[in-house]
């Protein structure tokens, strides 16, 4: 008997249980494991497993870069003490236009049991980032409100780089003659720091949940 097929909604609903349930679960390969990196590993590859088991989708890899490709979401696993995680640079329009595809955030809080000598990862927070919610919150906000206010396009220009947005004169008149046109720039509400990956900050996306269209809290 053939699985069915993953979605977006079975995604999210099977993110919650997961969720749920992982947060109650005592792992003795997670004693005393106080980098974030393997915790992470360890959190994605248990939940692709956790849906494989459920469902069929095709698993994602280093070529297409996120983790759900056809329904394009990433998955994203971060400490709560510091909500963050890197991302692949693409373009810099990505901090106006969003990453081009949805994030799915668990946010997990660390103890170890020593009775048990088992660490358990409870899940605090499980958040579901629509991609039109996925630019910058300060960059969006800024060219909004100047586009609200008849910006040109050296208006525009100006703003770009003095925010630091990491682009030559000619990438930035391109920007600029985009938005003139008006290509759709929704408000993000992501914190994304200029490095050679994105360095992606969940914490507004974290305490918005539920609030804003596209951002939506699972747990």
């Amino acid at each position: 008997m053939s699985k069915p097929i993953l979605t977006i909604a079975l995604l999210g609903e099977e993110a919650t249980a997961f969720a749920e349930v992982e947060s109650l679960f005592p792992e003795p390969t997670m004693y005393g494991v106080t980098d974030g990196k393997r915790v992470g590993t360890y959190l994605e590859q248990k939940f692709r497993a956790y849906l494989a088991a459920k469902y069929s989708f095709i698993v994602g890899n280093s070529a297409n870069g996120i983790d759900f490709p056809e329904l394009m979401v990433d998955m994203k696993v971060t400490s709560i003490a510091q909500p963050q995680s890197s991302c692949p640079y693409k373009s810099a329009s990505q901090k106006i236009f969003g990453l081009g595809y949805s994030l799915l955030v668990f946010a997990y809080d660390k103890r170890d049991d020593h009775n048990l000598k088992s660490g358990i990862l409870d899940i605090r927070h499980t958040v579901f980032v629509d991609k039109s919610r996925t630019a910058d919150f300060q960059m969006t906000r800024g060219l909004r409100e100047i586009l609200d206010r008849d910006a040109n396009e050296d208006d525009l220009i100006a703003y770009m780089l003095d925010k630091g947005l990491q682009i030559d004169s000619i990438e930035a008149k391109r920007l600029a003659q985009e938005l003139l046109s008006g290509k759709e720039m929704n408000q993000g509400y992501l914190t994304i720091s200029n490095a050679l990956q994105w360095r992606l900050q969940y914490a507004r996306v974290i305490t918005r949940a539920g609030e804003i269209d596209g951002i939506l809290k699972l747990r």
